[in-house]
């Protein structure tokens, strides 16, 4: 019996470890793309910037993170950054300025896009969790591929169960 929890205490351990290595946050920075992808194994997408590349790790649609790990031209990781955080949409969405392209190589694929009578284009909407709550980041996309505007708000259902 003994031996039974012990090798399940390790097996537990290992699975955690296993859940550690492959979380984007623990990348060091300065690591080659090919350390970066022994790590975290396949991105999500990846999408050429104007000074490198950048590997998309997506746990969309039903997780709550989007991490983009920026890679330079020498293929070496300069940043890590998980892009579902309230703090971060006010100094990253560009309204008027984005375009479709933009809020993909940001965010990745979004939960669902969707239409509302009080906007003429198409609304994408993605989950994340703020502190503990449950929320939702809208950004809504004219006709021509723009970004109009963007807003945040409660998940509803969620807090109706």
């Amino acid at each position: 019996m003994a031996w039974a929890r012990a090798a399940a205490a390790i097996t537990l351990s290992g699975a955690l470890l296993a859940g550690c290595a492959s979380d984007p946050s623990r990348l060091p920075l300065g690591v080659d793309q090919a350390q970066a992808l022994q790590q975290l194994g396949p991105p999500t997408a990846v999408y050429l910037l104007p000074d490198g590349r950048r590997l998309q790790y997506s746990r969309g649609p039903a997780g709550f993170e989007v991490f983009n790990v920026d890679l330079d031209v020498a293929g070496r990781v300069r940043s890590v950054r998980q892009e579902l955080d309230e703090g971060l949409f006010g100094s990253t969405i560009g309204p008027g300025e984005w375009r479709v392209e933009d809020v993909l190589r940001t965010y990745g694929a979004p939960y669902e896009q969707s239409r509302v009578t009080s906007f003429n284009g198409t609304v994408w909407s993605w989950r994340y969790l703020h502190i503990n709550d449950r929320r939702w980041l809208y950004i809504y996309i004219d006709p021509s591929g723009r970004v109009d505007h963007y807003n945040v708000g409660d998940d509803l259902l969620y807090e109706r169960r």
